[in-house]
């Protein structure tokens, strides 16, 4: 038999679990005895927290355990943007833990893959800062988009 997993909640504190959504009154522990997919509230991104690219992958990936009844658009979604990402980024860091992360969600290992991608949080951060920084330097002209005009 697989070890079990012990989490502690909190009172009001909400819980996901299997696309259900549990509300406990006081603070209590679950101890899960087989394999389940759950997300803690304090761990749920909502939509207009999802700033970044990564937020926007935690995103996709969280509704897989929110709404599995949508799990394959969630999936198509994440792998899209995963795609993306890897085209993207170039820290050899952040791109092999894209590539564990994928593999993670393959093998339906959702909360680690969440807290996987968490854990890249900083790294974006200094990426996205230095980028900004860049662009803001004295000298540094930063070419403003053309309104496209619509065919009339």
């Amino acid at each position: 038999m697989k070890s079990s997993f012990k989490v502690s909640l909190k009172a009001n504190e909400r819980i996901y679990i299997n696309g259900a959504v549990i509300k406990v009154d006081r603070k209590t522990s679950l101890e899960f005895l087989n394999d389940v997919q759950f997300l803690l509230e304090n761990h749920v991104l909502q939509a207009d927290e999802a700033t970044t690219p990564l937020k926007q992958l935690y995103f996709v990936a969280q509704l897989l355990v929110m709404s599995p009844k949508d799990a394959d658009v969630a999936l198509d979604l994440f792998r899209k943007n995963l795609s993306a990402l890897t085209e993207t980024f170039t820290n050899p860091h952040i791109l092999s833990e894209l590539k564990i992360i994928d593999e993670l969600i393959r093998d339906d290992k959702i909360y680690i893959a969440l807290r996987s991608i968490r854990a890249l949080y900083p790294h974006e951060e200094k990426i996205l800062s230095a980028s900004k920084a860049a662009h803001q330097a004295p000298g540094h002209i930063v070419e403003q988009p053309q309104p496209q005009l619509a065919a009339g």
